[in-house]
């Protein structure tokens, strides 16, 4: 017997999706995050989108398949903070909130999210 996904737990890609489209526009239209999204073109912040959706699905044991640069290489030089990280958390966890995720896969959803803060935060 097989442990099922947490990417099926989650509800699969439109779920993921559907996180993602919440999530995005809280963060572009936040004081201290929104900078990152500054002068931005809809071309440029749909393919973003679709490249972070992809990446959680991958990340989540989807089938989709993430062909952007890793985490580390994709926010050097953005100079993210520890700050600018709690407000992220605090809005995704609005998000996971706003779609009763339950408490098993939210707790999985927040661990892999925490395991990548070493390769975004830089100051």
């Amino acid at each position: 017997m097989s442990e099922v996904s947490l990417y099926a737990r989650l509800g699969g890609y439109d779920a993921i999706a559907a996180v993602c489209s919440d999530l995005l526009p809280r963060l572009q239209s936040d004081a201290l995050l929104g900078r990152f999204w500054e002068h931005r073109g809809d071309d440029g912040l749909a393919r973003e989108q679709q490249l972070l959706i992809d990446f959680l699905c991958a990340q989540a044991g989807g089938p989709m398949v993430y062909t952007g640069r890793d985490m580390k290489i994709s926010h050097i030089g953005m100079r993210i903070s520890a700050a600018d990280w709690a407000a992220f958390i605090g809005h995704l966890e609005a998000t996971l909130d706003k779609f009763s995720l339950p408490e098993t896969e939210r707790n999985d959803v927040l661990a892999f999210i925490d395991s990548t803060k070493t390769d975004i935060v830089e100051v």
